[in-house]
């Protein structure tokens, strides 16, 4: 995963938590131009920490031997930190937006980013399950929204729920399935729905935490054990409860 032969569309970060950090430095060193926005100056600047030198940072990765220094430091370069919005929308190509899971807020992000950026640019969503047809619905450009859902950590793991509703065209899916490659991911195109959420991952992670918690209710097991035990089982890298840990705080 790095910039070598990419194409280096401007990319706008909306939200600088821990989804939006990892989602930015994954797109700098797919060779992006990218700008992480928030409103929170502290936020930017842990962002910016993470980003670097955070577990899964780009110093990190250049220990692990996963990127030269030569990459890391030039996707440090294509990285930048802001709290004008506007400023970075009114020339970024692709829009990733990545606030709070809250539908009233997404929809008022998008409503204003649809005002701030140019006619051309694709605005995609990391929401984990709202419909993207509601996110659409509060623009002029539904045919350049999509949902591009990530996993967390955003460096490290491959989903790429690219989620496209009824008004997305083909170019849209296409582009937004180009930069997911291009940044070492593995797009998989679903069909939006109004009437659950969650779309494939979450439909089918919340049924599984559902029973994880039946299991500890009924004093079968710990939360502990029930995260060993599938770790042991499945070889996953975390178990459900370490799962929903850290992707609400990070993963230290």
């Amino acid at each position: 995963m790095n910039g070598e032969n990419a194409v280096a569309e401007k990319v706008v970060v909306v939200g600088a938590g821990v989804m939006g950090a990892g989602i930015a430095q994954v797109m700098a060193l797919a060779g992006c131009e990218v700008v992480a926005c928030d409103i929170d100056a502290e936020v930017l600047e842990k962002s910016q920490a993470d980003v670097e030198h955070g577990r899964f940072g780009i110093r990190g990765a250049v220990e692990r031997g996963k990127v030269t220094a030569e990459e890391a430091d030039a996707a440090l370069a294509r990285l930048s930190f802001s709290q004008d919005r506007a400023e970075a929308a009114a020339t970024a190509d692709v829009v990733i937006e990545a606030v709070p899971e809250r539908l009233d807020l997404k929809v008022r992000i998008f409503r204003e980013l649809d005002q701030e950026c140019p006619p051309h640019t694709i605005l995609a969503s990391n929401s984990s399950g709202y419909p993207v047809q509601a996110l659409a619905a509060a623009t002029d450009r539904p045919d350049k929204v999509v949902g591009w859902h990530w996993a967390s950590p955003a460096p490290v793991m491959k989903l790429a729920e690219i989620v496209r509703c009824d008004a997305t065209t083909d170019e849209t899916v296409e582009t937004v399935t180009r930069l997911a490659q291009q940044a070492g991911k593995n797009p998989v195109v679903i069909k939006d729905v109004a009437n659950a959420w969650g779309y494939v991952s979450n439909r089918v992670y919340f049924a599984m935490i559902q029973e994880a918690q039946r299991v500890i209710s009924e004093g079968v097991a710990t939360h502990e054990q029930v995260d060993q035990i599938m770790t042991d089982c499945f070889r996953w890298p975390s178990g459900p409860f370490g799962m929903v840990a850290g992707a609400g705080s990070g993963w230290s």
